[in-house]
């Protein structure tokens, strides 16, 4: 069988989407931002490995035009078509699932707005399956086994018509042991097309665990999170420490990177055994200080004595969700961390000499001007604290996407700025929530950090090499167009 996970370019006025393994949607202009579907390229490899012909069809960061995109996939010709959904592209991928269900066998939806609103997609348009939950390399290997005969029954997980019925059998499975996923297959995905701006290339994206990792050991539990809520049921797995250094040693002796992005949501830093236990296997194996580290991180989890050890292993960035400079807020999307907390975390990490990139979100309806600016003065504070290049920012617009705790608070409290329906208007390019701010103007501001002066000089005091000069140069240019997003206003 010929299955093919495909990502049409669906552009909006001149950007691109950010769909695959993006936790957070928009419209870019930033041609900089390519991140590597994780997910995705595993089930492409899964299915691989089974016997299948498969392939990832990339039209998004590939930065294929539609009639290349559309030649790519009618060359391939596969039963089976797979596509990823997000909230804000669903009225078009339920165009595109007709026009591809005149061409193609059978069409398969999978993805976080699919697992919130199976049904959904299923009464709009002409998919045939919708597979829920995020383990789906697991659940896309049972469903084309049965579509291919070898299995008697439709997989659980998995919703379907029958006889003029929406149904499923059940709930979605997960991989009782990660480690049995097989090592994604680089070459099948085209890795080197693929990168962020705060990244050394080449450079590998890897999942260490599925679900993220808080306090106490026990799952993060953010209301806004679709992919927590979402995909993972509420868990948090970790592979085994000499499963992802197995992972490592290949990836550095095959393919050399510069640098290995751990995609998963809390990285593996806030389990201290299972990270002590993984510089011991990647010792072992030769491959310590071999290739830089980079990873998703919980604040929290940053204590001085992890901060210290993960240094000396080779890690250089870390990407840390702030969110908000107010512990009420803090409190009220189930961060389970304090602005104290959070901000002590960093300040460990940067006094060990990591490079951070902070995450932060406006927006918030109880959020007024002064609790926005305890944020954008938190934010300030961390970026000028110990700065080096390549320490940046992020800031976002909170989106309570369908599925998620944030989401039916929204609907059961009045809170939503636009009819909840309107799926289009979840991109960013406006506030979907209700806020006595300029979302708009505070989001600029938060962007505009970048040229602090005291921030810039201290940057440019610790470039210190032909490679730094290139990462600034990338850097500024993924900047540019993200202020072009964010810096005239976003757009109604």
């Amino acid at each position: 069988m010929k299955v093919a996970f495909a990502y049409p370019n669906l552009t909006k006025k001149g950007k691109h989407p950010l769909l695959a393994q993006n936790r957070q949607f928009r419209y870019s202009s930033s041609s900089e931002v390519r991140i590597f579907p994780v997910i995705p390229a595993s089930s492409v490899t899964v299915l691989k490995k089974a016997g299948h012909d498969s392939a990832l069809i990339d039209g998004i960061n590939t930065g294929m035009s539609n009639e290349a995109f559309e030649r790519k996939l009618s060359q391939f010709d596969p039963d089976v078509v797979v596509l990823e959904t997000k909230t804000p592209l669903m009225p078009r991928l339920w165009h595109r699932a007709d026009e591809l269900s005149e061409r193609f066998k059978t069409i398969v939806f999978v993805g976080d707005h699919a697992t919130a609103l199976p049904a959904e997609s299923l009464e709009r348009c002409r998919v045939d399956y919708v597979v829920t939950g995020g383990d789906y390399d697991l659940s896309l290997l049972r469903l084309c086994e049965y579509l291919d005969g070898a299995a008697h029954d439709l997989p659980v997980g998995v919703w379907f018509r029958s006889e003029g019925r929406v149904r499923c059998l059940g709930p979605p499975p997960l991989w009782a042991d990660l480690d049995q996923v097989p090592f994604t297959d680089r070459k099948l995905t085209n890795w080197s097309c693929y990168g962020e701006a705060y990244l050394q290339k080449p450079c590998v994206y890897i999942m260490t665990g599925r679900g993220c990792g808080g306090r106490g050991s026990s799952p993060g539990k953010c209301s806004f999170c679709s992919w927590q809520h979402n995909l993972w049921s509420g868990t948090c797995r970790l592979r085994s420490p000499g499963n992802v250094a197995e992972e490592v040693s290949g990836l550095v002796h095959e393919l050399r990177p510069k640098e290995i992005f751990d995609d998963n949501e809390s990285g593996m830093l806030w389990n201290a055994e299972w990270l002590k236990q993984f510089e011991k296997e990647t010792r072992e194996r030769g491959v310590l200080g071999e290739v830089a580290f980079s990873s998703n991180a919980r604040a929290d989890a940053l204590t001085k004595d992890t901060c210290s050890l993960i240094s000396r292993m080779g890690f250089r960035l870390l990407k840390i969700g702030v969110e908000s400079g107010n512990d009420e807020t803090l409190a009220r999307i189930g961060k389970m961390e304090t602005a104290s907390e959070i901000e002590r975390g960093i300040r460990n990490a940067k006094e060990a000499g990591l490079i951070v990139l902070l995450t932060t979100m406006v927006g918030y309806p109880w959020e007024g001007s002064r609790e926005v600016a305890n944020t954008l003065a938190m934010a300030r504070r961390l970026m000028r604290y110990k700065a080096r290049l390549g320490d940046s920012l992020q800031a976002s617009i909170i989106v309570p996407y369908p599925g998620t705790p944030l989401h039916f608070t929204a609907q059961k409290d009045g809170l939503f700025a636009i009819d909840p329906l309107d799926y289009e208007s979840y991109d960013m390019s406006k506030p979907v929530l209700k806020s006595p701010v300029d979302v708009e103007e505070w989001s600029r501001r938060l962007w505009m950090l970048h040229f602090d002066p005291i921030f810039l000089l201290r940057c440019l005091a610790s470039l210190r090499s032909p490679r730094d000069l290139k990462l600034a140069r990338t850097g500024v240019s993924s900047l540019l167009g993200h202020l072009r997003d964010f810096g005239a206003g976003i757009e109604a």
